[in-house]
């Protein structure tokens, strides 16, 4: 008996003696059993009962009222109204699953190894280190719950390895023995008949098996079938009934068809010199079995990563995302693999004949070294791995066509005139005023779903929230990017004479495709695209689905603006299914990511981005050191601007670091009243710490981002110590020195290694607005391309033109006719208007 939710153990609650009758011991358990279900606690919700299907049956068999038949029925009612969960448990068979999210509730799973995937690349033998990962995937697996089977090749491949070995073992004896050690060299392997390489090689490759899943406690079981097993009714029920009782037992069935006894061979060639043994493929044979067995899920690996528009290996071949019934005539099948019966034209036709049976599919590559040890899992926890079969077409792009949208769209957008993109961004500071009431209306409806679950704590409340003053900033923002824009793509930054007629220039362009993750603040929609617009760039806007109708509303009125001018593509809002972590992989459609949230957002999305920069700081852990000639005002003023404006806010004080001699002073006594009045809580620093008799709470850390009315309080003993400790434990985020002493601050300005340093001035200042760069895409604590808060110059990268006349590197040779003059150039007038 347990409460809902928990953990329910692998095995049933009563045993059977071989006729198949209940021990006594258990009917002692069944009797308590059926009393404790008729009491009231355990027919209150939160409990469930953990039987086996032999225990139900037994239950139904041997304790219910059999003479009184209205008793029984009242029995049977009662232990209906009882939650039961029986081992195993099975996802109600019926539809596969629509998106790849839902895999990660996929129970009962076939996982099918191709030939290419057991062998090695001699394809003779087996490639241990790869089976071994992959029974280890399907051991996680199977303890997680599910109910794993294997349908496996290799057992040819064995058989030949150890047929060849006894082949040469022999000739070698008996040359030796008649012709010397001279003529070994020149032995022969005979062409190997496949049945008998497989009747070599199946018990082999089932105690390898064997051995593998016995160091995760797994027991692994052979079935071997053939096409009769399917036609034949009573063949097909009892093996049916031997996999289901397999499953029941915790077991791993590993099935293969049984190649010792298949029909003759037909001429053409399988594995090099073996024959192919001419039955169905296991890709087939996989499918046949799913259906067969209700599985949720079919994962077929071979040597190519899933399913491609054409051939792998040409030069447009695509990998499919996603493959709906219908789609085969838009692909070109290739030639079958090394190994194998089937190639991938086979592995389509059955993944489908599985969907159509209700059976998902994902088609993946289980012989690549990198991903190989974890594609299974991968594939059952919903990442984006292979070739997904779905029944059910999104009603909108996939974020593929949406990243090959937003990079046509950002080109096009690029060859506009300066005049026509700042047009566009005056045109959505108008609609942000003009449609003011349809934005707060689809806001507050943002506000109160996220209310009504509690799943936002108070201060992404705030950032979730628009108002009317927060529209009317926005569209001055946007009309300041607008200006800046005119001067911002093809930009001149350097010209250089190479030689006579031969003039070379830098100039800025778009960086290509950005994509911006933002979590709970709807504001950052319109910030951002206004400065890609400005910029050329295309853009793809991936935001928390907590802000779904706001971001909808706004994109609605990007696109419009966009309109005018023909690029509304250039812009796109991701609403598919996709996991933040598979959009980080899109390295060939995507050229920067750029998250807007939390640290830990940040964090994640550093760590899965696969080849493609990230811009952004995982934590704003923002210092203000308050120095011993400090202005009494001033710092008062600053430390509540900086902590209690917007304390949410990535640019807020975390810490107040303060000289040791303003200690017990009327200064500091000014501090902590002033935060008390605040009503923000706070956290001793060791060092302070160790100065009070009675201390507040001891931080935890001093690398804390509190994000809320929170702070530490340190102790230094020098803007030099200060200095240190920022650099130890800040974030390079932003860093702010209050002091009347100019020698202090010049020396606080130029040593501490942040993206920001102020000088009498709130971290708050620290803002792409407040810069005067109309807004900023985030606050960058990177080293490389852009530092700070990031607007239109740190979305643009440059190339090089270089305008010659027939111009050839041979003739600056040292007996050439050209020299290399190098001089530098005048810029053209920027336009300032």
């Amino acid at each position: 008996m347990l409460p809902a939710g928990a953990a329910s153990p692998g095995h049933p609650c009563c045993s059977f003696n071989r006729r198949g009758q209940i021990s006594l011991a258990c009917r002692r358990h069944l009797k308590m059993l059926c009393r404790a279900a008729l009491s009231p606690l355990v027919r209150s919700p939160g409990w469930c009962f953990v039987l086996s299907p032999h225990t139900i049956a037994a239950i139904s068999r041997l304790y219910l009222p059999r003479h009184n038949q209205r008793l029984r029925n009242e029995s049977i009612r009662c232990w209906s109204n009882i939650p039961f969960i029986t081992m195993p448990l099975s996802r109600a068979h019926g539809k596969s699953f629509a998106h790849r999210s839902e895999l990660k509730h996929a129970k009962r799973i076939v996982v099918k190894l191709g030939s290419a995937v057991v062998t090695r690349g001699d394809e003779c033998g087996l490639a241990l280190g790869r089976l071994a990962s992959i029974v280890e995937q399907v051991s996680v697996l199977q303890n997680q719950g599910r109910e794993m089977m294997i349908v496996t090749s290799g057992a040819v491949a064995f058989g030949k390895q150890r047929l060849r070995h006894e082949i040469l073992l022999s000739q070698s004896v008996r040359q030796a023995l008649h012709s010397g050690q001279s003529q070994l060299k020149d032995m022969a392997i005979p062409v190997l008949e496949a049945r008998a390489c497989a009747a070599a090689g199946q018990s082999g490759l089932m105690a390898l098996y064997e051995a593998m899943f016995t160091q995760y406690s797994i027991c692994a079981a052979q079935i071997l079938v053939t096409n009769l097993d399917f036609h034949d009714e009573q063949k097909r029920r009892n093996l049916n009934g031997t996999l289901h009782e397999l499953l029941r037992m915790n077991i791993v069935p590993i099935i293969n068809t049984n190649d010792a006894v298949v029909p003759p061979p037909e001429p053409n060639s399988d594995l090099q010199g073996v024959n192919v043994i001419s039955v169905k493929d296991n890709d087939s044979l996989a499918a046949r079995l799913a259906v067969e067995m209700k599985t949720d899920l079919l994962i077929v690996l071979s040597d190519v990563e899933g399913l491609f528009d054409s051939p792998p290996g040409s030069d447009d071949a695509k990998l499919i995302d996603i493959f709906y019934p219908g789609d085969q005539q838009s692909v070109t099948f290739g030639t079958k693999s090394r190994v194998g019966m089937g190639g991938m034209e086979a592995k389509v036709k059955a993944a489908l004949w599985a969907l159509q049976g209700g059976t998902s599919v994902v088609i993946a590559n289980g012989t690549h070294p990198k991903i190989s040890g974890h594609v299974i899992t991968d594939i059952v926890e919903g990442k984006k791995v292979g070739t997904f079969f779905s029944e059910v077409k999104p009603a909108g792009p996939t974020v593929e066509q949406q990243g090959e949208m937003a990079r046509a769209g950002g080109r096009t957008l690029a060859a506009l005139q300066p005049e026509q993109r700042a047009e566009i961004i005056y045109r959505l500071a108008d609609l942000l005023t003009d449609q003011r009431e349809e934005i707060l209306l689809a806001n507050k409806k943002d506000l109160e779903e996220a209310e009504n679950k509690g799943r936002l704590a108070l201060p992404l409340l705030k950032r979730l929230s628009l108002s009317t003053s927060k529209l009317n900033s926005l569209a001055i923002g946007l009309r300041q990017i607008a200006v800046s824009s005119q001067d911002s793509v093809g930009r001149v930054i350097r010209r250089t004479r190479i030689a006579k007629d031969l003039d070379l220039e830098q100039v800025t362009v778009p960086i290509g495709v950005l994509l911006v993750i933002f979590e709970s603040r709807p504001d950052c929609l319109p910030q951002v695209s206004a400065l890609a617009i400005a910029s050329g760039n295309g853009l793809l806007l991936k935001g928390g689905k907590e802000a779904a109708h706001s971001n909808q509303i706004l994109h609605h009125l990007t696109q419009e603006a966009l309109s005018i001018h023909g690029v509304k593509d250039a812009v796109q809002l991701v609403n598919t299914r996709e996991e933040v972590e598979d959009l980080c992989r899109l390295d060939k459609l995507i050229d920067l990511i750029i998250p807007r949230g939390s640290s830990h957002l940040v964090r994640n999305i550093q760590k899965a981005a696969k080849g493609i920069p990230v811009m952004g700081h995982s934590e704003g852990i923002c210092h203000v050191y308050v120095d011993t000639d400090a202005s009494v005002e001033k710092v008062t003023r600053i430390i509540r601007d900086s902590k209690c404006e917007y304390p949410a806010a990535c640019n807020a004080l975390e810490t107040v670091l303060i000289h040791r001699d303003l200690l017990r002073t009327p200064l500091f006594d000014q501090i902590i009243d002033m935060l008390r009045v605040e009503q923000v809580k706070i956290h001793a620093g060791p060092k302070f710490a160790s100065y009070l008799t009675f201390s507040p709470s001891e931080v935890k850390s001093l690398r804390t981002e509190y994000g809320d009315l929170e702070c530490c309080i340190e102790v230094v003993d020098s803007v030099q110590e200060a200095v240190e400790h920022i650099h130890k434990y800040g974030s390079s985020h932003t860093d702010v020195i209050i002091t009347e002493n100019e020698k202090t601050a010049e020396f606080f300005l130029q040593h501490v290694d942040s993206a920001c340093v102020f000088w009498n001035a709130s971290t708050r200042f620290s803002d792409g607005y407040r810069f005067g760069l109309g807004a900023e895409v985030g606050i960058s604590t990177s080293r490389i391309h852009a530092r700070g808060p990031v607007g239109i110059e740190g979305l643009l990268t440059t190339k090089w033109l270089l305008r010659g006349d027939n111009h050839v590197v041979s003739d600056f040779s040292e007996h050439g006719s050209m020299k290399y003059l190098h001089e530098s150039l005048p810029l053209p007038q920027r336009n300032t208007n």
